[in-house]
């Protein structure tokens, strides 16, 4: 008799998007729901990056090297118990860079038509991340490759169900298991956001 699958093991997931694509509210009631930290890759952001894009200027990749480098290094200390982040994570070389440090991790790629993200940044006040940018965003994302573990969910969902399919699918790839206790937001704090 073959033995039993081994349990599944702890989800370290990364929701990704362009801005205005629901990551930061999918990807904490995502961590809600698996019982794990939390963390937005905009907290991780120095000055100087938010600085730039509130002058609507996009980041570069010598802007961004750094910071991934800090949130990757977040996530392969959150390995052993589990984590949702969200990152915009827009080219591959960017997924790259977090993989290497957290291999084990998973993409969900919030996706969705450029008119209803561009309404969705329009109408949210306060926050660093212009409209006139999403242009810049959807120019520069590459979609999750067929190498890459991950999937992609169609944004214009009620958030609720976006996340129960979040955690179908990743129960089917074997890095989820039931949900467990809610667990609090970690990391730092910051009131702008890419996301």
């Amino acid at each position: 008799m073959p033995s039993p699958p081994p349990p599944p093991g702890p989800p370290l997931v990364t929701v990704m998007g362009v801005s205005g694509s629901g990551k930061t509210t999918v990807g904490a009631a995502l961590a809600q729901r698996l019982g794990v930290p939390f963390a937005d890759a905009d907290d991780f952001h120095p000055e100087a990056n938010v600085a730039k894009m509130s002058a609507g200027v996009p980041l570069d990749d010598l802007d961004r090297l750094p910071w991934l480098h800090i949130l990757g290094n977040w996530q392969a200390a959150h390995a052993a118990t589990g984590a949702v982040v969200t990152c915009s994570a827009l080219r591959r070389w960017y997924r790259d860079v977090l993989r290497e440090a957290a291999p084990g991790q998973v993409f969900v790629h919030l996706d969705g038509p450029p008119e209803v993200v561009a309404r969705r940044v329009a109408g949210r006040p306060g926050h660093f991340m212009p409209a006139s940018l999403v242009e810049s965003q959807f120019a520069t994302l590459e979609a999750l490759q067929a190498d890459e573990a991950g999937f992609a969910l169609d944004l214009d969902q009620p958030v609720d169900d976006l996340v129960v399919q979040a955690v179908e699918a990743l129960t089917a790839r074997g890095v989820a298991g039931p949900p467990s206790p809610s667990a609090r937001p970690t990391g730092p704090t910051s009131a702008g956001k890419e996301a």
